[in-house]
């Protein structure tokens, strides 16, 4: 099913029906049933003003798109969407839809902080049909319920999304990317270190050796911290692809189950080393990434409840494990009561999340 608006989306969603909701098929993990529902018909840019650094756009516009119209006036979405195509094996043409609701967030997260830190409204076809809108045009504080955060990262769980609006960010005079060969404890320290500094660090990760910072702003300003970097830590500049961080290239194609854990920075290094897999860490080392060739790691256990561990690639025939983090009790009972709230029959991607 593919509705072309979002009042005949409405009228398919107040049938009795289960439906697996799609954008573009290119992020959803974990397992679901029910009859294929296509929010890519509901696409194209609705609003930009450049100089306000504010878009909308229905949610099956496909994210290149955004991207590239953005491009055109040297401005960005912040947050530095991952690509993880490769990754999951996948083919399929990610929509802005589904980057909201998988809250798809790369490098630059430790300086402007995730999808749903950009995101200024949403409107969405919750599980009665209802159609609702949340947010503006505008950053402000919000009372009650602010759904546009709830939205984000909520995997079509809670409504289908038909638009997103955004705060954008001006494309940086300059980039700089310093790096060094580290051990994975001694580049960790000093990712931290940088990341503590003042010197306003746009990524910071550790990827097959090497530990590599990511600053950008005005030409001297850029300069400058820089400098100050290089004399803290003792790292040189280097020709840099963050896209293999954001996208985690290095274990696209090869065989194993790959896990996408958050945990303390600190912790990041012990946790690697006690499961002894590949991992490439972003982030600070708050997002570890672990390749498992043999999909046998109990990565859940080896956390000990200090973290947060998602099963993004499975092996065929490999253990049952659960794909998403186990809810505590009281976590659970409010993941509970607001699906209850938003789809109370149930139809929306069941299966998934628990």
């Amino acid at each position: 099913m593919k509705p072309a608006s979002e009042s005949e989306l409405s009228e398919m969603i107040r049938g009795a029906r289960a439906f697996l909701i799609q954008g573009g098929g290119t992020r959803r993990i974990g397992q679901t049933v029910g009859e294929l529902l296509e929010t890519s018909a509901l696409a194209g840019v609705e609003l930009y003003e450049p100089g306000a650094l504010t878009l909308i756009a229905r949610a099956g516009t496909p994210l290149a798109e955004v991207q590239t119209i953005l491009a055109a006036e040297r401005q960005r979405l912040a947050f530095e969407v991952p690509d993880l195509r490769k990754l999951l094996d996948r083919e399929g043409t990610s929509t802005i839809g589904g980057v909201v609701a998988a809250n798809a967030s790369g490098p630059r997260r430790v300086q402007v902080g995730a999808c749903r830190d950009a995101l200024l409204g949403v409107r969405f076809v919750d599980g009665t049909g209802a159609i609702v809108k949340n947010g503006g045009r505008v950053m402000k504080n919000v009372t009650g319920y602010d759904l546009v955060k709830l939205m984000a990262g909520s995997q079509g769980v809670l409504g289908v999304l038909t638009e997103v609006s955004f705060k954008v960010q001006a494309v940086p005079e300059a980039e700089v990317t310093l790096m060094a060969e580290r051990s994975l404890p001694q580049g960790l320290a000093d990712l931290r270190a940088a990341l503590g500094s003042p010197y306003d660090i746009s990524g910071a990760a550790w990827i097959a050796g090497r530990a590599m910072i990511r600053l950008e702003g005005m030409a001297g300003s850029v300069a400058y911290r820089a400098g100050k970097l290089r004399d803290l830590l003792a790292f040189d500049t280097a020709e840099a692809d963050w896209s293999a961080v954001r996208d985690v290239t290095l274990f696209a194609g090869r065989p194993g189950a790959v896990w996408r854990v958050s945990v303390k920075p600190t912790e990041a290094a012990p946790l690697i080393a006690r499961l002894g897999l590949e991992a490439v860490c972003d982030w600070g080392g708050g997002l570890v990434w672990l390749l498992d060739p043999t999909g046998t790691a109990d990565v859940r256990a080896a956390l000990s409840g200090n973290g947060h561990a998602t099963l993004m690639r499975t092996l065929p025939g490999a253990m049952s494990v659960p794909v998403f983090q186990p809810e505590s009790l009281a976590v659970a009972k409010l993941t509970a009561g607001l699906r209850a709230k938003f789809d109370p029959r149930g139809v929306f991607n069941p299966g998934m999340m628990g």
